[in-house]
């Protein structure tokens, strides 16, 4: 097998040993991997896969491949490829692997085409990269499209303006917005996993700081509530009235970024939006301030403003560039913007994936089922998947719950009975 693009096919021996560790925290996803090698559900399914090459979503593709799906995965975000994930995926699996962490906007988009080279049926994106590019660039490749799955909020966001725009061509599963996907990746996961990120970046005291989160979505939400759990003084941004509320109502301070700038000691951006943290930010801002990013893209923080503030910038410590600005002041950008829970972490914990993942197999599988049967718009995945998902979980936590009784079903189905 030749068909790759990976930093060192040596290091997959250790990425084998991390995959088989993570799939301990994964028996969701480890089921399906069972029944999928029975029924074969993806049998001559070619899949095209824009993700974070780690050891969690090394298992999602093992699974996807026991259930007969030919695959080929690029990264969906140059500092996210765990390499020994990436080498192990090619070495043990012979999955084509197109990912290489820290490599240049150059190289992540000539990746992406690679992955595409493989005529996919389905996509499977985590931020809509792979669906862009295929409407804009690589129209040849519609025809075979049965549907696609999007991961996280951000590329939800694009997909649904594309098919409010008319532009989108083929059908996709919104996986982010099910239930067992951010009630659990999005608050616990995103929560720890971005503090672990800053943590291992910076190896600073969170107790006692002003940490400044911009968006209280599910994501803002776990990392508000694990940043106060470190001791820290949370201030909540918002835009949305009722959730401003909501994070008022939890307890937190709520302001605008423009007043939030000038007090805060941290600051993590979670919106999906563009220059969450902008030039009149960066003026305001206290000597010493930390900026980090755990929503996709890092065009939340604008980068080129505070480049065109400052007269020096220096790596100081691996994914902490230092930026001094003409007054004297230092801020610190984090992973250079990008999510730091993968650039400087490894992401979310493997046991908050499993479900994440489960949903994405069952969204594929859901897609190939009803081919030729779903418009070309985003869609939500069903309830059933995701109860069935919760189920399985609860399972293998050895977790029961109650079940209605006939009574109480026809109780609840009746409008005739009341005080």
């Amino acid at each position: 097998m030749n068909n790759y693009n990976i930093r060192d096919l040596n290091l997959a021996e250790g990425g084998r040993r991390r995959m088989d560790w993570a799939a301990r925290e994964m028996p969701v996803l480890s089921s399906l991997e069972e029944r999928f090698r029975k029924e074969r559900p993806f049998e001559g399914i070619r899949m095209s896969c824009c993700m974070h090459v780690t050891t969690e979503t090394g298992n999602l593709l093992r699974t996807l491949q026991a259930g007969g799906a030919d695959i080929v995965i690029t990264a969906s975000n140059p500092l996210s490829t765990q390499d020994d994930v990436a080498a192990a995926l090619v070495s043990h699996y012979e999955i084509p692997v197109f990912a290489i962490k820290g490599e240049d906007d150059q190289t992540y988009y000539k990746n992406l085409h690679a992955a595409l080279d493989h005529k996919p049926h389905i996509t499977m994106d985590d931020g809509a990269d792979l669906v862009s590019t295929i409407h804009k660039q690589r129209r040849d490749l519609l025809p075979n499209i049965i549907g696609g799955t999007e991961e996280t909020t951000t590329g939800v966001i694009r997909l649904r303006a594309m098919a409010a725009d008319g532009m989108l061509e083929f059908p996709v599963m919104a996986v982010n917005d099910a239930m067992t996907k951010h009630f659990f990746d999005n608050r616990y996961g995103t929560g720890q996993s971005t503090i672990d990120g800053i943590i291992r970046a910076t190896n600073i005291l969170l107790a006692g700081k002003t940490f400044v989160v911009a968006g209280y979505g599910w994501c803002g939400r776990g990392l508000a509530m694990r940043a106060r759990g470190m001791g820290a003084n949370v201030v909540v941004t918002e835009i949305d009235p009722l959730v401003a509320l909501e994070a008022v109502m939890d307890g937190f301070r709520v302001m605008p970024m423009a007043e939030a700038a000038a007090i805060g000691d941290i600051f993590i951006t979670v919106t999906g939006d563009l220059n969450v943290i902008d030039r009149h930010h960066f003026e305001v801002m206290k000597d010493g301030a930390l900026i980090g990013n755990s929503g996709h893209f890092n065009c939340e923080i604008n980068i080129p403003a505070l480049e065109g503030l400052s007269t020096e910038k220096k790596l100081v410590r691996p994914f902490v560039e230092s930026y001094r600005l003409s007054d004297g002041r230092i801020i610190n950008i984090l992973g250079e913007g990008r999510l730091i829970n993968l650039a400087a972490a490894e992401g979310h914990p493997a046991s908050v994936m499993d479900m994440s993942f489960a949903n994405q197999a069952l969204a594929a599988e859901y897609m190939i089922r009803n081919s030729g049967q779903l418009q070309n718009k985003v869609y939500n995945v069903p309830e059933a998947i995701d109860r069935e998902i919760a189920r399985l979980k609860l399972e293998s936590m050895r977790v029961k719950i109650d079940v209605l009784t006939d009574e109480q079903v026809k109780y609840l189905n009746s409008w005739e009975e009341g005080t």
